[in-house]
């Protein structure tokens, strides 16, 4: 006989999704996305409003551009974090938070900014989109861990791609 341990049909499964939710690093990843949260209301509220000021019509329309998608994105990625918590408190189940999180829009706002049109925009505002570019990294990677496969990709594949393809229905060629 072996000391081996034999594994049942009856023996517990290893609940890997609540381990790493509850993971130090799901904290440190909620930690520096609240934190990123906190930097930017202050950066936008502050210090961005008096930069803004100082740019041309079209930079401000790309500041003003970019700090919306900047706290949308931000929002989003909140919400999912504010919902995993809930789970490792014990708020909500593993299956709640899958429901709540189809609310939540993990790659809607993952288009990433035209490079021309960061580069009229203050370091600071740069810096913090970059930041959340990857924290929303972070935290697809962590979703896709926890829940499987995301809803869309992150990286779309050409603007024109979808066009394309409709010309080509359209003329019977699909």
């Amino acid at each position: 006989m072996s000391n081996e341990p034999v594994l049942s049909a009856a023996a517990p499964t290893f609940a890997f999704g609540a381990r790493l939710a509850a993971s130090p690093a799901f904290k440190e990843l909620f930690r520096d996305g609240m934190g990123l949260v906190e930097e930017t209301a202050a950066y936008l509220d502050g210090a961005g409003r008096e930069e803004s000021k100082g740019l041309e019509r079209g930079a401000a329309l790309a500041y003003a551009t970019e700090s919306m998608r900047l706290t949308t994105r931000l929002m989003q990625l909140a919400s999912w974090l504010l919902l995993q918590r809930a789970v490792n408190e014990g708020e909500l189940t593993q299956e709640q938070a899958a429901q709540e999180k189809s609310k939540v829009r993990l790659s809607s706002v993952g288009a990433p900014t035209p490079s021309a049109t960061l580069v009229e925009l203050p370091q600071s505002l740069q810096d913090l989109v970059a930041k959340a570019m990857r924290l929303q990294e972070r935290v697809v990677h962590m979703d896709r861990l926890l829940f499987g496969s995301l809803e869309a990709p992150l990286e779309q594949a050409s603007p024109l791609a979808g066009q394309m393809d409709r010309l080509a229905a359209a003329f019977g060629r699909r």
